[in-house]
């Protein structure tokens, strides 16, 4: 389920950075959000089509796909924290997915039990995710985000950990949803 699913989460993410890009102030914002953006257009979604096709799932199969309602709620919450909010909330929302994928490959490769290579059927996973093109954009947004925080208040800090804490608690729903063979 979660295989599928997350064609359609996919999607959805790149809607959020296209957001982004809409609501970049300046052309460092804009190129930041076209980074996120392709990141998830060309490694992503390229890696999940792929994915899917070996297991048998067209991406025809994909695109006829009913949401779930941990994709509705966890796509739709960083969607509209970008509407209402301003283009921080937005990059903080989506931080527990681009920053956090990263943190688990690398959690991933330090596990003295994880098996790589064909006897792995998730290897390219971990690959992609550890990649010199991912890592460059989850490095970046980390920089981003960062770069923000410092001259936050304490009160629009707390705001901005309230977003970031419900964006991980739907990552975590969302991932639940797999594990408990859902919808």
């Amino acid at each position: 389920m979660n295989l599928k699913q997350d064609y359609l989460f996919l999607i959805h993410f790149a809607r959020a950075y296209a957001l982004a890009a809409y609501k970049s102030r300046s052309l460092a914002d804009l190129r930041q959000a076209h980074e996120g953006l392709k990141a998830i257009v060309d490694l992503e979604l390229g890696l999940h089509v792929d994915y899917c096709r070996e297991w048998g799932i067209s991406e025809t199969e994909l695109e006829a796909l009913p949401e779930a309602r941990a994709t509705l709620a966890y796509t739709r919450y960083v969607l509209d924290t970008g509407h209402r909010g301003d283009l921080l909330d937005l990059h903080v929302a989506l931080a527990p997915c681009v920053i956090g994928y990263g943190e688990v490959a690398d959690w991933i490769n330090q596990r003295p039990t994880t098996v790589r290579g064909e006897a792995n059927p998730f290897d390219a996973w971990i690959g992609m995710y550890e990649s010199e093109e991912f890592r460059a954009a989850m490095t970046a947004e980390r920089e981003w985000i960062d770069a923000r925080l410092a001259g936050a208040t304490p009160e629009r800090f707390d705001e901005l950990v309230t977003v970031f804490r419900d964006a991980t608690r739907l990552e975590i729903d969302f991932w639940a949803m797999g594990l408990e063979e859902r919808e």
